[in-house]
């Protein structure tokens, strides 16, 4: 029998315990074996404790006391980019080959989104997997520039309130940040911005993403196929993902460019893009999709993470 590979989850709020439940579930290459947190009386470490897994209130320094540490792979960070930085630093200096997967917006490591640019950094040591917003949105602003240069990309992730716990909150200024960088680095844009919305509507909506970019003239038919390819792959991992009406376009023309910041005017053809992303409810409601995307990214990682490293043993 294929060996798994050993897992810890550092972070017990909402995204640690929806990401502890699918491997649990889904995964065919992990074992999770420790969950850590710092508050004893968190949802996440009683539920991990039920489960029989290894548990501290201890954070990073917990588990490096722990006698499963020895034996773990992989870890996946789900604090906040701030706690990031010190767990992944605690971490390396006791285990320098300790594989991390950080679903906070600290991006120590090069950004990840699976259906884009995964097999890129199967070997890296801390992989960064940006935001709920970026792994709903790149897929498709890289779609689109596979057909045509992007020069610009923005994007609007509009999620419930009740579905951002406290690190959600704490990150909103990185979320920004880190979005807008792996647009461009990622995604292929010239020019990339991100903005987030935690809409306090009852009863609480579904996650809503909305791309705009503008693009060198290019075929609409071309473009409409490829981000239609990309949403299918990402429904792999993420089903509750989807295309919430048509693709739109729009001709600027060069007597009306639009002005790009850094860039100057540009013209060409304007792709809108509205998506939705429905949670699989693991943990909270279906409508967290913000967090069913993040988890699933993260485990869809890091079963690839897994499955490459047995190749190499």
């Amino acid at each position: 029998m294929t060996r798994k590979m050993k897992a810890a989850i550092i972070g017990s709020g909402n995204i640690g315990t929806d990401l502890m439940i699918k491997i649990l579930r889904q995964s065919q290459s992990l074992e999770l074996i420790a969950m850590v947190g710092i508050d004893p009386q968190s949802d996440g470490l009683e539920r991990a404790r039920r489960l029989g897994l290894a548990t501290t209130c201890d954070g990073v320094q917990g588990l490096c006391r722990m006698q499963e540490m020895a034996d773990i792979d992989i870890v996946l960070d789900a604090t906040s980019a701030a706690a990031h930085q010190h767990n992944d630093s605690v971490l390396r200096s006791v285990r320098p080959d300790i594989r991390m997967i950080d679903l906070t917006p600290a991006a120590i490591g090069p950004y990840c989104v699976p259906v884009v640019n995964l097999d890129k950094h199967l070997h890296a040591l801390n992989v960064n997997m940006v935001t709920c917003g970026g792994q709903a949105t790149i897929p498709v602003v890289a779609a689109i520039a596979n057909v045509a240069q992007i020069h610009a990309a923005e994007i609007v992730a509009s999620i419930s309130s009740v579905s951002a716990g406290p690190g959600t909150r704490a990150n909103i200024d990185e979320f920004t940040v880190t979005t807008s960088r792996a647009i461009e680095t990622v995604g292929g844009a010239e020019y990339g911005k991100a903005i987030i919305i935690l809409n306090p509507a009852e009863p609480p909506m579904l996650m809503r993403d909305t791309v705009y970019a503008l693009c060198e003239d290019a075929d609409a038919n071309a473009v409409e196929q490829s981000i239609e390819t990309m949403v299918n792959r990402v429904q792999d991992y993420v089903p509750g993902y989807r295309l919430k009406q048509k693709v739109q376009f729009e001709t600027i023309p060069r007597s009306r460019p639009l002005q790009i910041p850094g860039l100057g005017p540009r013209s060409g053809l304007k792709v809108t893009v509205f998506l939705e992303v429905e949670g699989a409810a693991h943990y909270l409601p279906a409508y967290a999709g913000n967090l069913d995307i993040m988890t699933s990214a993260a485990m869809a990682t890091a079963d690839r993470l897994a499955q490459a490293g047995r190749n190499t043993d």
